[in-house]
């Protein structure tokens, strides 16, 4: 138990019951001492059964016998008016980018706000929607020892016999000059969402594609 910190895992859900067998069965492959992770919820705006399967998977998970069973688990129950479509497409919508991302952003600071303690050392945010990571990416994520890290994700399908891979997430980015221009001329409270009037960020799937077509030549 390297410096015994403890983690804590937060996880928003919203309509999330079909994903959550799979994130737990994730999250118990956690290499990391399990009596050294705390886990917390917040569940909200959903219109399925999330709160029924989540409260099913916590007690088969932590009714275990052996070294499975986490430190702690919090449920936190809070609607932010998140209305937005389950469909992709209505969830990257421009239209919906603000009022989307302001509910998430909401609902992200008062789950942390509610679960985070004193003797907490990292906060691991987790997607309930992930179909496969390592088991050791809390320690992964600890050698790096910095303050903030963003994995860069990628994914992979298998389709006729082909592996198929490719970026996936492009919330994380440099701003461009145009974009930092466009921003000074803005309200310090206006966010610049993906999209707006061509900023052309610089997102960080891109270095992966880069260092992949480099290491291929």
């Amino acid at each position: 138990k390297v410096n015994e910190e403890r983690v804590l895992v937060l996880t928003p859900l919203k309509d999330a019951a079909p994903y959550l067998p799979k994130y737990f069965d994730l999250l118990c492959e956690l290499t990391y001492p399990h009596d050294l992770i705390d886990l917390a919820f917040l569940v909200g705006d959903s219109d399925d059964d999330t709160l029924a399967v989540l409260s099913a998977e916590l007690d088969r998970v932590q009714k275990r016998t052996d070294k499975i069973p986490f430190r702690s688990a919090l449920i936190v129950e809070k609607n932010f008016g998140m209305i937005v479509g389950p469909d992709i497409q209505d969830k990257h919508a421009f239209a919906a980018q603000a009022p989307r991302r302001k509910a998430i952003g909401r609902a992200r600071n008062y789950l942390l706000y509610t679960a985070l303690k004193p003797d907490h050392s990292w906060v691991y945010w987790r997607d309930v929607d992930i179909q496969d990571s390592p088991g050791k990416i809390l320690e992964d994520f600890m050698d790096h020892n910095k303050d903030i890290l963003v994995p860069n994700v990628w994914f992979h399908r298998y389709e006729g016999g082909r592996d198929i891979e490719g970026r996936f997430d492009y919330n994380s980015w440099q701003e461009s000059d145009r974009g930092l221009r466009l921003a000074s001329t803005l309200d310090k409270d206006t966010v610049i969402v993906e999209g707006t009037f061509g900023c052309c960020r610089l997102k960080q799937s891109c270095f992966m594609v880069q260092r992949l077509r480099s290491d291929r030549l």
